[in-house]
């Protein structure tokens, strides 16, 4: 499987929209926006990441969108995220994703955040070079709850 990056395009976010109101995947990414179904929150987010200077890219897969990939926060702070769609997950897709977007950032300590019980997430963070270097509880919007979180740190 061919897995790239590129600059997020306006089409992409009706398909990131979709995938991030998978129920299942939704659960186990645990910390989410407060309602996945609003279209205008969803919007709104997205205008800010991309006028942020915040790093965002679309994952493809064999040319097609299956998600996202990005570096924000302050420098010294920034953190990646990503989210790959459920239909792709165990492929290999999201650490060949977040591989290719840690080499077009060069800048570290990079930072990460994910679930406890994520071990899938954990995994693939784990792979690209980031360590365990804390733990938190957040509340995490798609749970309902309290739950705990690690923290992972990518140092240089």
């Amino acid at each position: 499987m061919d897995v790239v990056l590129r600059a997020v395009h306006d089409s992409d976010l009706p398909v990131f929209f979709r995938q991030m109101n998978d129920p299942e995947a939704v659960h186990m990414a645990a910390f989410t926006a407060e309602d996945p179904a609003d279209w205008a929150a969803f919007q709104s987010l997205w205008k800010r990441i991309r006028s942020s200077g915040a790093v965002a890219r679309a994952i493809l897969a064999d040319g097609d969108v299956v998600g996202s990939a990005s570096v924000y926060g302050e420098p010294g702070e920034r953190e990646v995220t990503y989210w790959v769609d459920r239909a792709h997950w165990g492929r290999g897709v999201a650490t060949a994703a977040l591989r290719e977007l840690l080499a077009e950032v060069p800048e570290r300590p990079l930072y990460a955040r994910a679930a406890a019980d994520n071990a899938a997430s954990r995994r693939v963070l784990e792979k690209c070079g980031f360590k365990v270097t804390a733990q938190a509880s957040g509340f995490a919007n798609a749970r309902g709850a309290e739950i705990d979180e690690v923290v992972l740190t990518l140092d240089g």
